[in-house]
């Protein structure tokens, strides 16, 4: 396999910088028959699910992770935590920039107060243990620090909680399941009524959201693990669900871990590229993803080559891409070609 692969051409104007309002007024390209592609928008889910499908959404809450500091120096530093290393939340996993010059033991201030020690570099190579300086360290990053949006979308956001789900629930994530962007309370109300289920998985979404895959060979790739915990009861109505639809590539990433490994919760470095054997995931709403990436290589096991046609189309059809963009309700193709 090739990078060209799960390469293609984003016309730079169709990378949403702003999520569009209301949430569920994006578009929605829907390929779930064969033959039978249509342009919708999200407020149509209700219209495409019923009895007997089981909807699973990540529920996991993002952090506002990203802090700006100051080193002693007086230059800049940015840490970008990524994942606790311990239960007490002091210390963290995360991305430092200027990463080559920061030493470890080096202390970094924010207006002149000490809040993060540098650690050493982890086994990945590419990430760094940091210390937070503080009695209650999940309060200082909620005071200090910025939501971290993707480095694509240029400027912020005046409504932080535009970057977070209307049902997140436990701050861990150093970025959003955006596919659940989409949806508000209203809609969820309505496709309960429909008969389908909602329920939750929580997966810490991590590194391989920020990072694109540079090897020649996608499949050489090294993929990091994340948390991702899923109970016996969304384990028990899958199996018995006609349809198991995942609202995104994490859900999808904590359901096929589950079923892949038979572990209820843990750590999962499942990297899902063509050829895998598919386990519970019938159906995904999933928005359009970078070029070059792991994401991509999920879509293009589930689709097959038909992710390039539908990618295509999406352009012609001028769709808004990534984070903030629009999205697809696809069905899995049961030959994985």
């Amino acid at each position: 396999m090739q990078l060209s692969d799960i390469d293609y051409n984003l016309p730079e104007e169709l990378i949403a910088q702003k999520p569009i309002e209301p949430r569920d007024s994006a578009r929605l390209l829907v390929d779930v028959e064969p033959g039978e592609i249509s342009h919708r928008v999200v407020a149509d889910l209700d219209t495409l699910v019923g009895p007997g499908d089981l909807i699973v959404v990540n529920d996991t809450k993002v952090l506002p992770a990203r802090l700006v500091l100051q080193r002693k120096t007086g230059g800049a530093a940015e840490v970008l935590l990524l994942e606790k290393r311990s239960n007490d939340s002091r210390l963290w996993e995360a991305l430092v920039r200027p990463g080559k010059k920061i030493k470890e033991g080096e202390l970094l201030e924010y207006f002149g107060k000490r809040v993060v020690r540098m650690g050493p570099r982890t086994e990945a190579g590419d990430t760094f243990v940091v210390e937070i300086l503080d009695e209650d360290p999940l309060d200082l990053i909620s005071r200090i620090g910025a939501m971290p949006l993707p480095p694509y979308i240029r400027g912020s956001l005046k409504d932080q909680d535009r970057y977070q789900t209307v049902y997140a629930n436990k701050p861990a994530s150093a970025a959003a399941p955006t596919a659940g962007l989409h949806f508000t309370d209203d809609l969820l109300e309505r496709i309960r009524r429909t008969g389908a289920t909602i329920m939750s998985v929580e997966l810490i979404v991590g590194l391989d959201t920020f990072k694109p895959i540079s090897t020649d060979n996608p499949l050489d790739h090294v993929i990091h693990s994340e948390f991702y915990s899923v109970s016996q009861e969304v384990v028990d109505a899958c199996k018995s669900a006609d349809r198991v639809i995942a609202i995104g590539t994490t859900a999808t990433r904590a359901l096929e871990s589950v079923f892949t490994t038979g572990e209820l919760t843990g750590r999962t470095n499942l990297f899902i590229t063509p050829g895998y054997s598919w386990k519970i995931v019938d159906v995904m709403l999933t928005n359009f993803h970078m070029p070059k990436t792991s994401l991509l290589l999920m879509i293009g096991s589930f689709l097959g080559d038909r992710w390039r046609e539908l990618y295509e189309l999406a352009i012609a059809e001028r769709y808004r891409f990534l984070s903030f963009g629009d999205a697809m309700f696809i069905s899995r193709r049961s030959d994985n070609s």
